[in-house]
């Protein structure tokens, strides 16, 4: 069975201490390297698991070809700039000033860029609303995130 963090409105247990791992392997470092080159271009048809799609096949990380881009990491686990994260029904709200902000994601797929606190990392991804089909980064604040699931990969070499 697929171990997954899962997220249901209002139960938000155990998952806000998620932290840097000590160190990035040089797998997580080349995705990392691959993605930041792409930074505002399209990669591939500009969907979201293309840039995914991409920096797996470039370094020869072993997948499925679907959605399982590696090792699922279980609750707890440290997270690294390379790591890429499964949305499925993901509500994210959040407020910037006297505004208040509500995101949703369906079905998308991101690469983790940064880890800049506990429960906070920069993604990079594409399909967005913000950069629509070119690669571009944006703040997630995991303590903001509402209602839905998601699984985060550890790409692993073959």
């Amino acid at each position: 069975m697929m171990r997954h963090f899962s997220f249901l409105f209002g139960i938000l247990f155990g998952f806000s201490a998620l932290a840097q791992c000590d160190e990035i392997n040089p797998l997580n470092q080349e995705i990392v390297d691959l993605a930041s080159a792409k930074m505002g271009k399209k990669v591939l048809r500009g969907e979201c698991w293309d840039l995914a799609k991409y920096v797996l096949d470039e370094t020869g990380a072993t997948w499925d070809g679907l959605l399982n881009y590696g090792n699922c990491l279980e609750k707890g686990a440290c997270l690294m700039p390379g790591d890429i994260i499964q949305f499925k029904n993901v509500v994210i709200k959040y407020q910037k000033g006297n505004v208040k902000y509500t995101e949703t994601m369906y079905h998308h797929t991101a690469i983790i860029l940064e880890v800049t606190a506990k429960n906070e990392v920069v993604l990079i991804h594409q399909n967005t609303g913000t950069t629509g089909r070119k690669v571009g980064t944006s703040s997630l604040h995991f303590s903001n995130i509402t209602k839905g699931t998601y699984w985060i990969y550890r790409p692993v070499s073959k």
